[in-house]
């Protein structure tokens, strides 16, 4: 690899964020970006363009939900620490708890 003066011939970016965990509608907006500026044009568009690029304007998240009694009950759990029988136990609670 070597650095020199001028663009890059791709961007690996996006991809970079997929694997880093950046929510979906985040990626997809990046690419609608991105596609746009690859596609060009005068300097004009891309004045609008910058106007209309907040990267992060995509359906806002929901509210976090209240925790389920199954994920309540998980959170509390160290399944290293579980002894076979516990793990078993856990599991016939947990489904018992779906089934309510």
């Amino acid at each position: 690899h070597e650095v020199v003066h001028g663009e890059a011939e791709a961007s690996y970016g996006i991809h970079v964020g997929r694997l880093a965990g950046l929510p979906d509608a985040v990626v997809r907006r990046a690419r609608e970006v991105l596609r746009r500026l690859e596609k060009g044009g005068r300097s004009g568009d891309m004045s609008e363009l910058a106007n209309d690029l907040p990267l992060f304007s995509s359906e806002p998240a929901a509210a976090p939900a209240e925790l389920s009694a199954v994920e309540e009950t998980l959170s509390g759990v160290s399944p290293d620490e579980l002894t076979p029988r516990e793990a078993l136990d856990l599991i016939y609670r947990l489904k018992r708890l779906l089934d309510d």
